[in-house]
């Protein structure tokens, strides 16, 4: 296992674990807080539709990902605020809409040799080092914007109605949460999949909604398990040769479980 540690793919994988271990712990507790699971859902795997795209018509993935992933959070923010009583269905929409594209377009593109399971679920060598810079620029910016804008999140998260009163102006917080979202998902895909990324965005908070009270300590807790969880599952599937995604996917699935678990003191 130690040799792993030398390999150029091994350490770009463990660096970009930590950095999406900080934007999935921060953002995380806030999509939870918001009921917002269904629609992060939905923006990942629109995102789906632009990875086709970009395959088609020849540009960059990350563009077309980050493009398709934008057009989902503003489409569903904005039918959440506007037609509230129909949101599942458009999200239903967006969701299997931009799947279905993505399988048709890359199904269209002539010779690609892009491993699209790669963005599906996960792979290690799907990290790039430039990938790096981008996870580190993101992460500062989630943590300023979080800063500047977290009582307000706190407000929007437990009491929107109030925070509506207080003077917030909850469908562009709600619109920058969703963008956070997207973005997150985009920089996360290489490593976890578009499909288990969200798996990841609600299991940390969950668990660290048992122990700690504050929306901010949910986040501190939040990044510390995701990193937890994250460098294990790439531990485990550079190990056993597995799909990255899956990996840590199931090692989150049982550190949640084990969290749970009903303790009870002086009972050996």
């Amino acid at each position: 296992m130690l040799e792993a540690l030398s390999l150029p793919f091994f350490q770009h994988a463990l660096i970009a674990g930590t950095l999406i271990a900080v934007a999935i712990g921060i953002i995380g507790p806030l999509t939870m807080a918001n009921r917002m699971t269904f629609m992060s859902g939905g923006i990942a795997h629109a995102t789906y539709g632009g990875v086709g795209a970009a395959l088609f018509f020849g540009f960059s993935i990350l563009a077309g990902a980050t493009a398709a992933a934008l057009i989902a959070a503003a489409v569903i923010s904005f039918v959440a605020y506007r037609y509230r009583h129909r949101s599942d269905t458009v999200i239903g929409i967006v969701w299997a809409v931009g799947m279905a594209l993505g399988v048709l377009l890359a199904d269209m593109t002539p010779g690609y040799n892009v491993d699209l399971m790669s963005f599906l679920f996960g792979s290690i060598l799907a990290v790039e080092a430039g990938d790096l810079w981008l996870m580190g620029l993101f992460d500062l910016a989630v943590a300023v914007l979080v800063w500047l804008f977290y009582y307000d999140f706190l407000a929007l998260s437990f009491d929107p109605v109030f925070a509506r009163v207080k003077g917030v102006k909850t469908p562009l917080l709600h619109l920058l949460l969703l963008t956070l979202v997207a973005l997150t998902v985009v920089l996360a895909m290489r490593l976890v999949g578009l499909i288990m990324v969200i798996a990841l965005l609600t299991m940390p908070g969950f668990a660290a909604e048992r122990y700690v009270r504050s929306l901010g300590g949910m986040m501190l807790f939040s990044v510390a398990l995701s990193l937890l969880y994250i460098l294990a599952g790439l531990a485990l599937a550079y190990r056993f040769d597995l799909s990255s995604g899956a990996s840590v996917i199931l090692v989150a699935a049982f550190g949640t479980i084990l969290l749970f678990l009903p303790f009870k003191k002086g009972s050996a």
